[in-house]
Protein backbone atom coordinates (compact mmCIF):
# COMPACT_ATOMS: atom_id res chain seq x y z
CA UNK A 1 0.00 0.00 0.00
CA UNK A 2 2.84 2.37 0.77
CA UNK A 3 3.91 2.20 -2.87
CA UNK A 4 0.67 3.88 -3.93
CA UNK A 5 0.32 6.54 -1.27
CA UNK A 6 2.64 9.03 -2.96
CA UNK A 7 1.04 8.74 -6.39
CA UNK A 8 -2.61 7.94 -5.90
CA UNK A 9 -5.14 10.03 -4.03
CA UNK A 10 -7.49 8.26 -1.67
CA UNK A 11 -5.25 5.23 -1.09
CA UNK A 12 -5.04 3.94 2.46
CA UNK A 13 -5.56 1.05 4.85
CA UNK A 14 -8.79 1.34 6.78
CA UNK A 15 -9.99 -0.89 9.58
CA UNK A 16 -8.13 -4.03 10.56
CA UNK A 17 -10.53 -6.53 12.13
CA UNK A 18 -9.20 -9.30 14.34
CA UNK A 19 -10.93 -12.53 15.21
CA UNK A 20 -12.60 -12.56 18.62
CA UNK A 21 -12.57 -16.35 18.76
CA UNK A 22 -10.59 -19.32 17.55
CA UNK A 23 -12.18 -20.27 14.25
CA UNK A 24 -12.20 -24.04 13.88
CA UNK A 25 -14.70 -25.33 11.35
CA UNK A 26 -14.71 -29.13 11.25
CA UNK A 27 -12.43 -29.19 14.31
CA UNK A 28 -9.31 -27.73 12.66
CA UNK A 29 -8.25 -24.24 13.76
CA UNK A 30 -7.92 -22.01 10.71
CA UNK A 31 -7.73 -18.70 12.53
CA UNK A 32 -6.71 -18.07 16.11
CA UNK A 33 -8.23 -15.47 18.39
CA UNK A 34 -6.49 -12.12 17.79
CA UNK A 35 -5.31 -12.90 14.26
CA UNK A 36 -6.32 -10.59 11.43
CA UNK A 37 -9.68 -11.60 9.99
CA UNK A 38 -10.26 -8.81 7.46
CA UNK A 39 -8.56 -5.62 6.32
CA UNK A 40 -10.49 -2.79 4.70
CA UNK A 41 -8.39 -0.83 2.23
CA UNK A 42 -8.86 1.69 -0.52
CA UNK A 43 -6.80 1.78 -3.71
CA UNK A 44 -7.24 4.92 -5.77
CA UNK A 45 -10.74 5.50 -4.38
CA UNK A 46 -11.95 1.91 -4.83
CA UNK A 47 -12.75 0.12 -1.56
CA UNK A 48 -11.70 -3.49 -1.03
CA UNK A 49 -11.83 -6.00 1.80
CA UNK A 50 -9.15 -8.66 2.16
CA UNK A 51 -10.16 -11.82 4.03
CA UNK A 52 -7.81 -14.09 5.96
CA UNK A 53 -9.80 -17.26 5.54
CA UNK A 54 -7.50 -20.25 5.67
CA UNK A 55 -4.31 -21.68 7.12
CA UNK A 56 -3.61 -23.33 3.77
CA UNK A 57 -2.58 -21.19 0.82
CA UNK A 58 -5.50 -20.64 -1.50
CA UNK A 59 -4.39 -20.94 -5.11
CA UNK A 60 -4.45 -17.57 -6.83
CA UNK A 61 -5.74 -17.24 -10.38
CA UNK A 62 -5.48 -14.44 -12.90
CA UNK A 63 -9.27 -14.11 -12.79
CA UNK A 64 -8.64 -11.24 -10.37
CA UNK A 65 -5.93 -8.69 -10.98
CA UNK A 66 -5.30 -5.00 -10.52
CA UNK A 67 -4.52 -2.46 -13.19
CA UNK A 68 -2.49 0.61 -12.30
CA UNK A 69 -2.98 3.44 -14.80
CA UNK A 70 0.07 5.70 -14.94
CA UNK A 71 0.32 9.25 -16.24
CA UNK A 72 4.02 9.09 -17.08
CA UNK A 73 7.13 6.90 -17.19
CA UNK A 74 8.11 7.96 -13.67
CA UNK A 75 4.91 6.44 -12.30
CA UNK A 76 5.41 3.26 -14.34
CA UNK A 77 8.95 2.91 -12.99
CA UNK A 78 7.82 3.61 -9.42
CA UNK A 79 5.05 1.01 -9.37
CA UNK A 80 7.10 -1.54 -11.30
CA UNK A 81 9.91 -1.28 -8.76
CA UNK A 82 7.53 -1.37 -5.78
CA UNK A 83 5.55 -4.35 -7.05
CA UNK A 84 8.57 -6.45 -8.00
CA UNK A 85 10.41 -5.71 -4.73
CA UNK A 86 10.77 -8.42 -2.13
CA UNK A 87 10.29 -11.33 -4.50
CA UNK A 88 7.82 -9.99 -7.04
CA UNK A 89 8.40 -11.03 -10.64
CA UNK A 90 8.16 -9.40 -14.04
CA UNK A 91 5.83 -11.29 -16.35
CA UNK A 92 5.18 -9.72 -19.78
CA UNK A 93 3.23 -6.96 -21.47
CA UNK A 94 3.08 -4.71 -18.43
CA UNK A 95 2.21 -7.54 -16.02
CA UNK A 96 3.98 -8.19 -12.73
CA UNK A 97 3.32 -10.60 -9.92
CA UNK A 98 3.93 -9.10 -6.48
CA UNK A 99 5.61 -10.96 -3.62
CA UNK A 100 2.21 -12.28 -2.52
CA UNK A 101 1.41 -13.76 -5.93
CA UNK A 102 -1.14 -11.12 -6.95
CA UNK A 103 -1.08 -10.02 -10.59
CA UNK A 104 -0.90 -6.34 -11.52
CA UNK A 105 -0.73 -4.62 -14.88
CA UNK A 106 1.16 -1.33 -14.83
CA UNK A 107 -0.15 0.59 -17.84
CA UNK A 108 0.41 4.08 -19.24
CA UNK A 109 -2.85 5.94 -19.80
CA UNK A 110 -1.64 6.95 -23.24
CA UNK A 111 -1.68 3.31 -24.37
CA UNK A 112 -5.48 3.30 -24.63
CA UNK A 113 -5.46 6.52 -26.63
CA UNK A 114 -2.89 5.10 -29.04
CA UNK A 115 -4.79 1.83 -29.48
CA UNK A 116 -8.10 3.63 -30.06
CA UNK A 117 -6.76 6.14 -32.58
CA UNK A 118 -8.29 6.49 -36.02
CA UNK A 119 -5.13 5.24 -37.76
CA UNK A 120 -5.47 1.48 -37.48
CA UNK A 121 -1.98 0.92 -38.88
CA UNK A 122 -0.52 3.04 -36.08
CA UNK A 123 -2.67 1.18 -33.54
CA UNK A 124 -1.39 -2.14 -34.92
CA UNK A 125 2.22 -0.95 -34.59
CA UNK A 126 1.57 0.14 -31.01
CA UNK A 127 -0.06 -3.18 -30.17
CA UNK A 128 2.86 -5.09 -31.69
CA UNK A 129 5.33 -2.98 -29.71
CA UNK A 130 3.29 -3.48 -26.55
CA UNK A 131 3.28 -7.25 -26.95
CA UNK A 132 7.08 -7.26 -27.12
CA UNK A 133 7.56 -5.26 -23.92
CA UNK A 134 7.86 -6.52 -20.39
CA UNK A 135 7.70 -3.15 -18.61
CA UNK A 136 5.97 -0.54 -20.75
CA UNK A 137 8.05 2.25 -22.22
CA UNK A 138 5.97 5.27 -23.14
CA UNK A 139 8.74 6.43 -25.47
CA UNK A 140 8.71 3.04 -27.21
CA UNK A 141 4.93 3.12 -27.61
CA UNK A 142 5.03 6.67 -28.96
CA UNK A 143 7.79 5.72 -31.41
CA UNK A 144 5.66 2.82 -32.64
CA UNK A 145 2.74 5.21 -33.21
CA UNK A 146 4.77 7.34 -35.60
CA UNK A 147 3.97 6.85 -39.25
CA UNK A 148 6.42 5.81 -41.95
CA UNK A 149 7.47 9.42 -42.42
CA UNK A 150 8.27 9.96 -38.73
CA UNK A 151 5.26 12.14 -37.90
CA UNK A 152 3.22 11.28 -34.81
CA UNK A 153 -0.31 10.10 -35.47
CA UNK A 154 -3.02 12.56 -34.53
Amino acid sequence: MEAFAGYRPDTHVGAVHRSNIDVAPQGETVLERGEVLTVDFTLDGQRFVALNGSTEPVPYTDAVSFQVLCANQQEIDHFWTALTAGGGQEVACGWVTDRYGVRWQVVPQVLFELLAGEDQDAAARVQSAMMGMTKFSIEGLMDAAKDAYGAEEE
